[in-house]
């Protein structure tokens, strides 16, 4: 293909988004069919985006040099921003496993809560259960389908733990689920504190949850034990080293229903790094 020849570009060339960004990385990884909408209109016009003429007469689009820089930086503070907390991640998912545990990360399950959790648009009221006093109906108070029956006063939430685990095990009854939400910055707890029903989610979907918190650039923690709800426990990052701040309270989760099941197995187990049995020992 031939690149047509570059246009003079504005100097009022619109800020690049992450829309915009979002965009050239489908282009780049498709035919780079044109979508002829305003957001590669920008793209064109800031230059990192050129239209190219095949030789049937078919139009098509392509990153210019100055467009895949862009996409590599913003990859690299991607990777940068997410990277403490993807290495707290897999540092709990490993300990798991070490413990004999199955572990699973970032899990996409559905969730029955009470509906005066949420207000009338369907979001998450910030004021509403804010100390649990008892923890929220498990999974198995609901049918064997894992559907909320008719006339209950609950709805279906999404829920997306950090870490999810089970014990090794043949009996149902003995599995143990627990959760593991992962924070490394004071403001990212806090936003999550703010949210009941996300932590009754959690709560309803194990056995025990547990708030893995991280430090700051100071080696401090970004938080007091007694800052979290106490329906949950607390893990600490000391020293490099975790260590229990207070424990979670347990209570028996006699079954797992259908569905988490088949989101388990099509996620698969997150698996610890080879020749790491020794931690076994």
């Amino acid at each position: 293909m031939n690149a047509q020849p570059e246009s003079a570009r504005s100097t009022n060339a619109p800020p690049i988004k992450r829309a915009h960004m979002r965009r050239l990385r489908e282009i780049y990884r498709s035919a780079g069919w044109p979508c002829a909408d305003m957001l590669e209109v920008e793209l064109l016009a800031a230059g990192l985006l050129e239209r190219c003429l095949g030789s049937h007469g078919h139009e098509s689009l392509r990153l210019t040099d100055a467009g895949i820089q862009a996409l590599a930086q913003a990859h690299a503070g991607n990777q940068s921003a997410r990277d403490p907390h993807e290495n707290l991640v897999k540092r709990v998912a490993n300990q798991l496993g070490r413990e004999g545990r199955l572990a699973w990360r970032g899990l996409m399950l559905r969730v029955p809560l009470p509906r005066a959790l949420f207000d009338d648009q369907g979001v998450p009221a910030v004021d509403a259960c804010p100390k649990m006093r008892e923890p929220p109906p498990p999974w198995d108070v609901f049918s064997p389908s894992g559907l909320a029956a008719p006339g209950q006063d609950h709805t279906w939430c999404m829920a997306m733990p950090d870490v999810f685990s089970i014990r090794r095990s043949s009996v149902e009854a003995y599995l143990e689920p627990v959760v593991h939400e992962i924070k490394v910055t004071r403001a990212d707890l806090l936003g999550d504190l703010r949210k009941p029903a996300k932590r009754s989610a959690y709560l309803a979907m194990a056995g025990a949850v547990w708030y893995v918190l991280g430090e700051d650039a100071r080696g401090r923690p970004i938080a007091q034990p007694e800052e979290v709800p106490h329906e949950c426990g607390v893990l600490q990052v000391e020293r490099g080293s975790l260590v229990v701040a207070r424990a979670a309270p347990r209570r028996a989760v006699e079954r797992l229903p259908f569905h988490v099941w088949m989101a388990l197995a099509q996620a698969g187990p997150h698996m610890r790094p080879e020749g790491d049995e020794q931690g076994l020992l």
